[in-house]
């Protein structure tokens, strides 16, 4: 009577046991994708592989746990990570399987510092919850501030930008020579407004139309100002304008936009401020009331 239940929980141990056995053999054994160095994102890795110490070490684990969660993700999961990482100006040349194995890798980096942390300071789980949130949120964190960064700077250059191609159109070159006149004499070849005209200069190059290469700046980078950019060198093409002409209308649109949205970010700013002056204010006048009520106070309780 006795020898049937021990039996059956040696059964249940060692079925348990084979499960877990085969579930990491499985995991283990799936082979690890090759880095790929291939078009756009392929440089952006080789350059972060390069420049970057610390993605040259986790790279490897990051390729070791991404093929191993490629499988788990469905596609439309894994498009608005794409997507993510194409805004943000293809963040290290990642993969979207890769971006979610760095927020495990980040994740777990989290909670081992939340844990260290909390052990030396006595202070319990607090730590490693916190450490965990930090870490987890800490790569999302990154390519959306990248990606408002990127933004901005494309914003602000834009207008410059349609000058020099006007002047260099309006001097006898056509639209990829000025292109390549102002990528040549870019002093920051690393801005990610001339990385993306070098990217449009490519594909013209390589075949594609002129509204072709310019969509794909669009899709990269999709703020009001390149859409009427964009726009206005298409219909210039359809309609058979002059492009020169066209771009210093669009030229000086642009500055004029850039004037008023610096106009309103000014008035949103002063706005901004009136909280923490009010702030400021009361703790003012808190220090000047007190001691006068402690005074009172006193005075009170000595009669």
């Amino acid at each position: 009577m006795s020898l049937a239940p021990f039996l059956l929980r040696v059964t249940i141990s060692c079925t348990t046991f084979a499960t877990l056995f085969l579930v990491t053999y499985t995991v283990a054994s799936v082979p690890s994708a090759l880095p790929s160095y291939l078009g756009v994102r392929g440089l952006k890795r080789l350059r972060a592989e390069q420049k970057n110490g610390l993605f040259r070490s986790i790279e490897p684990i990051l390729r070791w746990l991404g093929a191993r969660i490629r499988p788990l993700l469905s596609d439309t999961f894994r498009g608005r990570i794409d997507r993510q990482i194409t805004l943000s100006g293809d963040f290290w040349g990642l993969q979207p399987e890769e971006c979610v194995a760095l927020t495990i890798f980040s994740l777990l980096a989290g909670l081992s510092a939340g844990a260290v942390y909390g052990t030396l300071l006595s202070r319990g789980f607090l730590y490693v919850l916190l450490g965990g949130m930090i870490g987890g949120m800490l790569p999302y964190l990154q390519l959306t501030g990248i990606e408002q960064e990127r933004r901005k700077r494309v914003q602000n250059g834009l207008p410059y930008v349609i000058d020099l191609l006007s002047l260099g159109l309006s001097a006898g070159l056509d639209f990829p020579g000025a292109l390549r006149q102002v990528i040549d004499k870019s002093s920051s070849s690393g801005d990610a407004l001339i990385e993306e005209l070098n990217l449009i200069l490519q594909e013209l190059q390589v075949g594609k139309t002129r509204k072709q290469a310019l969509e794909q700046l669009v899709t990269r980078v999709p703020c009001e100002v390149v859409r009427e950019f964009v726009g206005a060198v298409t219909q210039a093409e359809e309609r058979g304008n002059p492009l020169g002409h066209v771009l210093e209308i669009q030229a000086e649109a642009s500055r004029q936009r850039r004037s008023t949205r610096a106009e309103e970010a000014a008035s949103r700013a002063s706005v901004k401020m009136l909280g923490p002056m009010v702030l400021v204010f009361a703790a003012i006048l808190l220090l000047i009331v007190s001691p006068m009520f402690l005074q009172i106070q006193d005075a009170f309780q000595g009669d």
